[in-house]
């Protein structure tokens, strides 16, 4: 027989909500609510990753196609930044992860300036050209290649 996660997910997190808000902890679903909980955490660092990555995308774009920059890259990569801050102040124990991030993240921006702007893969260097403190910081641009 299916349990409710497996058959209406959102009703099984309902259901869990009163069992914890009443303390019968008997009735909890532990083993589906610690990987969930774990899950919720992988989900935090890959979206830490993945702003990342797509802010770095944008300014390897800028970099390396600056004639096509446009607002809407602009856009991207302040909003990218101010998502990176917020979920960081959010999350502050994702601070230590950061570094880590941005190492993993170098690779996935690369994907998607070579998908973007149709330029040769090895116009991008192997490492990333920009340290995580220009990354982050809300008035740096790159200079053109």
């Amino acid at each position: 027989m299916d349990s409710l996660y497996e058959t209406d997910f959102y009703a099984w997190t309902q259901t869990q909500v009163q069992l914890l808000k009443a303390e019968q902890w008997d009735g909890l679903d532990r083993a589906n609510l610690i990987e969930e909980v774990e899950a919720l955490g992988r989900k935090e660092r890959q979206e830490l990753r993945n702003r990342l990555a797509v802010l770095i995308g944008h300014l390897l774009k800028c970099r390396y196609q600056p004639q096509q920059q446009s607002n809407s890259w602009l856009g991207t990569i302040r909003e990218q930044r101010l998502q990176i801050k917020l979920l960081l102040k959010d999350s502050p124990s994702l601070q230590p992860y950061l570094e880590q991030a941005f190492t993993d993240a170098y690779d996935l921006g690369v994907a998607l300036a070579i998908r973007e702007t149709q330029l040769n893969e090895q116009v991008f260097p192997p490492d990333c050209p920009f340290n995580l403190e220009q990354v982050l910081e809300l008035r740096f641009l790159p200079e053109p290649e």
